[in-house]
């Protein structure tokens, strides 16, 4: 009786985990964002965004022209277009396989964490940097960043979804590292192109990934309660059909 449980004590640890990272994430987007709105934050990010540029010349990001081209095409990585077609595509296959719930679990995750994104620019409506001249075209406010926020909902989601038909855990592990890794490209890119702050990156990365772990930890409750119904149904079948 008193060790009953403790056998599953590594399936508990992974929700304790993501419960965390959701209140790290909405506690540090709320931090920014607080900062943000007094003011008191202009100073760091004008210094963290002029480490992108030439010394000499602010108006010419560091580094050869063709680095400006592929942080153009990466950046792209985070816009509506690419995460719209990858999650069409996505959800494509996860239906013709019948996979339904997974499908659904995609589209309402980073559909409802694009929403969030747009509902927050509108309500925060900050400026975009007016420091350079911008390499890329924007069409809302700055804070916090959608391609941030929505690419690190998009690719944390797609690759918690990969993560669930692999048992091999360095399958997993490197699935959720290249999810990372693009979260934080895409982010980078945006102030390297001169057309976010670098608090608004972060309170992207911050929200987006704890948006992810909410949608992470809503499937896996539902999961538990279905897989408890079942072990509960099993047993009653059992002992009907023995009758």
């Amino acid at each position: 009786m008193l060790v009953r449980g403790m056998r599953e004590y590594r399936a508990a640890v992974l929700p304790v985990a993501m419960v965390a990272i959701l209140a790290f994430g909405v506690f540090s987007f709320f931090s920014i964002a607080d900062e943000m709105a007094e003011g008191e934050i202009r100073a760091i990010d004008e210094t963290l965004f002029l480490i992108f540029r030439s010394p000499s010349d602010v108006g010419d990001p560091l580094g050869p022209p063709w680095l400006e081209e592929a942080a153009a095409e990466i950046t792209a990585l985070g816009g509506y277009p690419v995460i719209i077609l990858a999650v069409l595509v996505v959800t494509g296959l996860l239906l013709i396989t019948r996979r339904y719930g997974p499908a659904v679990y995609t589209v309402v995750s980073v559909a409802s964490g694009a929403t969030v994104s747009q509902v927050l620019k509108s309500y925060f409506e900050r400026p975009r940097p007016d420091l350079v001249e911008h390499l890329d075209v924007v069409h809302t406010a700055s804070f916090p960043s959608g391609h941030a926020m929505v690419g690190t909902v998009a690719y944390l989601t797609l690759a918690a979804l990969v993560t669930r038909f692999f048992d091999d855990k360095y399958v997993r592990v490197y699935v959720i590292v290249v999810a990372v890794v693009m979260s934080v490209l895409i982010g980078l890119t945006r102030v390297y192109l001169g057309v976010h702050w670098p608090s608004d990156v972060a309170a992207g990365w911050a929200l987006g990934t704890a948006w992810a772990s909410l949608a992470w930890l809503l499937v896996s409750a539902l999961q538990f309660r279905r897989n408890r119904k079942a072990r509960r149904v099993e047993p009653a079948a059992a002992k009907a059909g023995s009758v």
